[in-house]
């Protein structure tokens, strides 16, 4: 087909899911005439699979995208039917707020939001071919012929990127959810030279929640006490008329019939050939993995306000259609389900990694970014998180600026960049919070006093949205002085109260601080022993002070860990070093040093295969100061 040349461009979004959402309107808001082509303009920000965010580690991310200045916290702000705070009775390192969408208007919303932007385009296209000159990558090629030239490109594809839907014995091309795959888009980056992988993922059935006998489910409400994932929203505009969940479970006949089918089911018939996520295994994988256990748990997730569609999470399948029938019937309180779409296994390509930069992006072709599941990740969250990154470092690089490189004690984000480029994934990709060293620091609570100064620096956040970021910080630190400077006296108040704690009482005054250090007394029963703070103290305020005070011993821990690793994120390795030239480093060690080509001492220290004694050899040859480079 003829090429013409459509526009010029500086910034070019291929793909407009949740990474490339956030990937465009970063750019754009940064002042970067930005283009976002997506396959279906109906699909902008479409939620394939669970129609939810949030959870463990991936409700952080929700919360420093927010705190950067991206848009995924105040869109499911709008648009959730149910909020839950998970784990509220663990410690602050591993609780999560976690939202159920509804899908619809959550992709309605975000689609309005991209098109009200300034300095951005929306528009339908299928990219076939990335134009690049002298390794500088130029622009792309749609379907139809249309050249758009741009200073950089952001491939956030997705599971699109030469999908197939498998079910049962069937399978064929398709992008998520039944939509048009692209397929020559994967050809253009091989001949570019990347190495491809190619990874599954999959989605359970849905079924008609008028078909459900829920009085034998267990109900999972939403939280009465008002919560949102960004930092901005008031408490006043919390959801009171929420939608349930429920749960389930399966039994010892839905297992059966599984194992009497797995003849027929694709992963252990050799259909399947990508490489599945082990956290989010399917109802057969579980079965055959975990086969003591005599129950799995499934929970009945409504899809919307307006729709009859019921997600049931946890069945996960690619089972002939026939089967899945037979199997969500054999579910207690599923035994009359209409199943309304079946569910599917999709498998898709993916840019490996360890080709990407800490900024994302990749070391082949230079202005050219990827992001997303393209990357090999798995969620909305991650994937929003990519895009954010990818987006504020192509208009960081067109400005001539410095990139925002997120380090793993600054956030999950930058432990998941980091994970992604040292040490590559075999596999989907999920955040978990035993993936970050610095949990206790990277909490969800305290993203926006983590990240708010570099997504205002960057000029992302807002004036209103850094000004409470300014007035929450300083009444936090008023308040922790102020109870440094009151003493407690052992009055017979006191005295009583810690009786029904069953507490020793105390023998001399004690300061406020030290009190409320103590893990049986919350801000709320020291207040009514101390005179009263001259400003109302909002939640969120008390909540930072009891967790500061708490943990300060062991936060304290924390931030002298994350001081050294600042210290060895600061010897910077030269680029195209070349380690065959270094005597004494291990034979291993070079291999991988060449493929990951390290930045930094420390994202050496963390590639698996260059030990300890590797690193000091790299380290003292570095300060020798005649460092050999290889030809590029």
């Amino acid at each position: 087909m003829e090429r013409y040349h459509a526009e010029e461009y500086d910034v070019i979004v291929v793909g407009a899911g949740h990474a490339g959402s956030e990937a465009a309107l970063a750019s754009a808001r940064m002042g970067a005439k930005t283009l976002l082509l997506t396959i279906n303009l109906d699909m902008v920000a479409f939620m394939p699979c669970n129609p939810s965010l949030g959870g463990p580690a991936k409700g952080v991310v929700v919360r420093e995208i927010d705190a950067l200045g991206g848009e995924m916290g105040h869109n499911i702000d709008k648009t959730y039917i149910q909020m839950r705070m998970l784990n509220t009775g663990k410690g602050p390192a591993v609780r999560a707020l976690r939202a159920q969408a509804d899908k619809n208007r959550y992709a309605e919303e975000m689609k309005k939001i991209i098109e009200k932007q300034e300095n951005l385009t929306l528009r339908q296209g299928l990219v076939d071919d990335i134009v690049v000159e002298d390794g500088t990558c130029k622009g792309v090629v749609t379907s139809t012929g249309a050249y758009y030239s741009s200073k950089s490109v952001i491939i956030t594809a997705g599971t699109a990127l030469r999908g197939e839907i498998i079910i049962g014995e069937l399978k064929y091309s398709s992008g998520p959810n039944n939509s048009q795959p692209s397929l020559k888009l994967s050809d253009s980056l091989k001949s570019l030279g990347f190495e491809i992988d190619r990874f599954k993922t999959g989605t359970p059935p849905r079924i008609k929640g008028s078909s459900i006998d829920y009085s034998v489910t267990e109900i999972q409400p939403g939280d009465e006490q008002p919560n949102h994932f960004s930092f901005a929203t008031p408490d006043s505009a919390y959801n009171t008329e929420q939608l349930p969940c429920w749960l389930t479970y399966s039994n010892e006949g839905t297992h059966e019939i599984i194992r009497e089918n797995l003849h027929r089911a694709p992963m252990f018939t050799g259909i399947v050939e990508g490489v599945g996520a082990r956290y989010c295994p399917s109802i057969e994988d579980k079965v055959v993995r975990f086969s003591d256990k005599p129950r799995h748990q499934i929970f009945l997730e409504p899809e919307g306000e307006h729709t009859d569609e019921i997600y049931v999470q946890g069945l996960s399948t690619s089972l002939p259609e026939d089967v899945q029938e037979k199997m969500l019937r054999s579910v207690v309180g599923l035994e009359k389900a209409e199943m309304m779409r079946s569910g599917y296994a999709i498998e898709y390509d993916v840019v490996t990694p360890h080709q990407l930069r800490p900024t994302l992006e990749t070391k082949l072709v230079e202005n050219l970014y990827t992001a997303g599941q393209t990357n090999g990740t798995s969620g909305y969250e991650e994937a929003g998180g990519q895009g954010l990154i990818a987006g504020i470092n192509a208009a960081l690089k067109i400005q001539g600026k410095d990139p925002l490189i997120l380090q793993r004690s600054d956030g999950y984000i930058g432990v998941m960049i980091d994970d992604l480029v040292t040490k590559g994934t075999n596999e989907p990709y999920r955040l978990l919070t035993s993936r970050a060293e610095y949990r206790l620091i990277l909490r969800h609570d305290n993203a926006d006093l983590r990240l708010t100064e570099k997504g205002r620096e960057i000029g992302l956040v807002k004036d209103d949205q850094y000004e409470a970021y300014i007035t929450k910080n300083q009444l936090i630190i008023d308040e922790m002085k102020r109870l440094g400077q009151i003493r407690l006296k052992p009055t017979e108040e006191v005295q009583a109260f810690l009786a029904t704690k069953e507490m020793p009482p105390l023998r001399d005054g004690i300061l406020a601080n030290d009190f409320l250090r103590r893990p049986e007394i919350s801000y709320k029963e020291l207040s009514q022993f101390i005179p009263v703070s001259d400003v109302v103290l909002p939640n969120k305020v008390i909540e930072q002070i009891e967790i500061q005070l708490k943990y300060e011993g062991y936060i304290k821990k924390a931030l002298d860990k994350v001081e050294k690793l600042k210290r060895m994120e600061a010897k910077r390795i030269p680029e195209n070093i070349d380690y065959e030239a270094i005597n004494g480093l291990a034979t291993e060690a070079k291999q991988k040093l060449i493929k990951i080509e390290p930045e930094t001492i420390a994202q050496a220290s963390r590639i698996s295969g260059v030990n300890p004694a590797d690193i000091s050899i790299l380290m003292v040859y570095l300060e020798q100061g005649r460092v050999v480079k290889k030809d590029k």
